[in-house]
């Protein structure tokens, strides 16, 4: 069976955002794991009287953490905080917010 252009293009988009999703879980494990190792080595390596909790112990996981959050951004874009098609439930709820006061007043 032969899928119609159309389907096998909605098929290639659906499978390059799956492969993004993947990218950036990836990434993502990767931040963890090799932060955690950092700070595991400086933890150990911590020599009396010195101070854990400096900017030299975690720079690496701030400036890292900028970068996943863009990568996070341009996979997921505005979703990660609105959700999908958070625009059309907005303007639903709005509706009916307004329908349900124009009844009050009847």
């Amino acid at each position: 069976m032969e899928r119609s252009l159309e389907e096998q293009m909605r098929y290639d988009r659906a499978k390059k955002r799956v492969k993004a999703i993947k990218g950036f879980f990836i990434h993502l494990t990767a931040y963890v794991l090799v932060n955690t190792f950092l700070l595991t080595l400086n933890w150990v390596d911590l020599k009396p009287g010195e101070d854990f909790f400096t900017f030299r112990t975690f720079n690496t996981a701030f400036f890292w953490g900028f970068g996943l959050m863009f990568h996070a951004f341009g996979v997921f874009g505005s979703q990660i905080f609105l959700g999908n098609n958070w625009e059309e439930r907005k303007i639903k709820e709005m509706m009916s917010h307004e329908d349900r006061e124009s009844k009050k007043w009847e």
